[in-house]
């Protein structure tokens, strides 16, 4: 794909997310002081996504998207659902899980769910930071790393929508499966590294504790302020 760019296929970890966030902007200094938006998925994604927006000189927000747990196993998404409501399922997963009234009916309980859970983030964090408008500007849309690649994608169909001059999807890691499967919402798709085994984001941090609300709404203060 001539729009993916992978830098390299390392399983090295990184230290924590904040240095995988200013590697990350080194691949992306064409973008410095060009009145770009970084969008950070909340909660890991706006650590990297800080450091991006500090080291280019640009705005800082956030997208805000939650996955959509698979029956009996939450951590694996069969889609994501995005602040303005948009739902992306993923078809394969669809199949193989059925398409049952049960299941249909499981998919409207969750997406209720984590949307309930959105509109809560919407608002702590838009009472911080009101919505930057993003029509006509690049757009950096990222997170500390890809897995299934549900939420992003989801997080970058909603951000077209508002059509934006230039899309970009830039993470740290990724998994090339997730990578194959959000390139084709963005107009250029960076990755640091896309190791050939992957079992979940955090075997590729050092440290990855979780991200809590309030260093979410830390970050965006002091973008604000900045």
């Amino acid at each position: 794909m001539e729009n993916l760019k992978i830098v390299s296929h390392s399983e090295e970890p990184f230290m924590n997310r904040e240095e995988a966030g200013r590697l990350l902007a080194e691949e992306l200094r064409e973008y410095e002081d060009k009145d770009t938006v970084v969008l950070g998925i909340p909660r890991g994604g706006v650590a990297v996504a800080r450091e991006i927006a500090r080291i280019l000189r640009a705005d800082l927000d956030v997208v805000l998207s939650r996955k959509l747990g698979a029956p009996g196993n939450p951590e694996l998404a069969i889609g994501a659902i995005s602040e303005d409501g948009t739902l992306f399922l993923d078809e394969d997963l669809h199949q193989r899980l059925g398409s049952s009234n049960e299941f249909t009916g499981y998919v409207e309980d969750e997406r209720e769910k984590q949307y309930t859970r959105i509109a809560e983030s919407i608002e702590r964090f838009r009472r911080v930071r009101p919505k930057i408008p993003v029509q006509g500007r690049t757009v950096i849309v990222t997170d500390d790393g890809l897995a299934t690649g549900a939420t992003m994608q989801a997080s970058l169909r909603t951000v077209r929508k508002e059509n934006p001059e230039k899309l970009v999807a830039a993470v740290p890691v990724g998994s090339m499966e997730a990578l194959e499967k959000i390139a084709s919402d963005a107009d250029e798709t960076i990755v640091l590294k896309a190791p050939p085994i992957f079992y979940a984001v955090g075997q590729f941090y050092e440290y990855f504790g979780q991200t809590s609300d309030e260093e979410v709404i830390a970050s965006l203060k002091k973008s604000r302020e900045r």
